[in-house]
């Protein structure tokens, strides 16, 4: 892939608890940011779209970023305003493993 096609800003959250340092307790969780990074932001194909309904997914779109440690499904990206869950676990290039993760993606929020 070519670092042209990383064109679009993405924010990657994850959910957290936070803890109150005067009480000890744990706080209702909240999203707070993992990494900005860029990405390249495209609709499934059909074909996707086939293969990913009859795997129960409801993911819609694909974000290509480069790799980066600790991406997990549980987390949420932001792009031009719109929440979006990752669906399954990141999936590493055929390469290498360490140039690109896929995260196939649906819009709106999850609970984590």
């Amino acid at each position: 892939m070519k670092a042209g096609a990383l064109r679009h800003p993405i924010e990657i959250q994850k959910l957290v608890k936070i803890r109150d340092p005067e009480t000890g307790e744990f706080g209702d969780p909240e999203w707070q940011v993992f990494a900005n990074t860029w990405a390249s932001v495209e609709p499934l194909s059909a074909k996707d779209l086939i293969a990913a309904q009859a795997a129960q997914s409801e993911a819609t779109a694909r974000f290509v970023i480069r790799y980066r440690y600790g991406v997990l499904s549980t987390m949420r990206i932001i792009h031009r305003g719109e929440v979006y869950s990752i669906e399954g676990p990141p999936l590493e290039d055929d390469k290498s493993g360490l140039e690109y993760l896929t995260l196939l993606v649906s819009k709106g929020v999850k609970d984590g």
